[in-house]
């Protein structure tokens, strides 16, 4: 009788324990090496990291490999040389056992853009004069086939100075914001600018090379740059 009662509770727990991995969001683990400190360019020097190259990797390809569609939306910032944007939003996505949010801007052209706003099907402010649309089906559907210009990686972790340093190297430049404390690091020549605020939270965002001065002059008008110089 003991032995029964053991093995039913046993297989109880073994099925209570299925049920929780059931529920438990799935890390996609399919092979290629999509950790975030794993930066490359590719031969054209374009951006390589979580598998995808910047420049290249569509929309869709990103859906596919999320399995979710993201939260698409375009933006109006008139004070900008470029007005328009446009984004993809992924909530909470579990990359090789490290869960995070992305951000995904697309590469379209600004009278693309301009066209999409104005079939817009609804406009809302979102602060400082800027402005986003919920995009009509159709255009949704059209920018799938458009190839990602940059990464924005929110990492629910919160990382240390000394993890940084360890994961993604020396930065060649250190930044400051005065009024936030944000503290960028920054790495022209492999388009990556990871910024941590002194309670640890960090963003990562991800151009090529070539676009890193959209990265750096906000930055450059608001605090003097200084180059970093490694530690002894």
């Amino acid at each position: 009788m003991d032995r029964q009662i053991i093995l039913s509770v046993l297989g109880v727990a073994v099925l209570g324990f299925l049920g929780v991995l059931l529920l438990m969001p799935a890390s996609i683990e399919d092979g290629p090496d999509r950790l975030p400190w794993r930066v490359s360019q590719d031969v054209a020097g374009r951006t390589q990291v979580f598998g995808f190259t910047l420049g290249e990797t569509t929309l869709a390809q990103v859906r596919a490999l999320f399995g979710e569609d993201g939260k698409v939306n375009l933006f109006q910032d008139p004070t900008q040389t470029e007005p328009y944007g446009v984004e993809a939003f992924f909530d909470q996505i579990h990359l090789q056992r490290l869960r995070a949010d992305f951000v995904i801007t697309l590469d379209v052209d600004q009278n693309t853009l301009a066209a999409m706003y104005e079939r817009g099907l609804r406009i809302s402010q979102v602060g400082s004069g800027s402005r986003k649309v919920k995009l009509d089906p159709n255009d949704v559907e059209t920018l799938a086939s458009r190839p990602i210009r940059s990464i924005s990686y929110l990492p629910k972790a919160r990382l240390d100075n000394e993890l940084i340093e360890q994961r993604f190297g020396t930065p060649d430049l250190r930044l400051t914001e005065p009024e936030t404390e944000i503290v960028h690091w920054l790495y022209p020549e492999r388009g990556m600018d990871i910024g941590r605020s002194p309670n640890g939270n960090v963003i990562i965002q991800y151009v090529n090379p070539v676009d890193f001065d959209r990265l750096l002059r906000p930055l450059q008008d608001a605090v003097p740059v200084e180059e970093t110089q490694p530690e002894t």
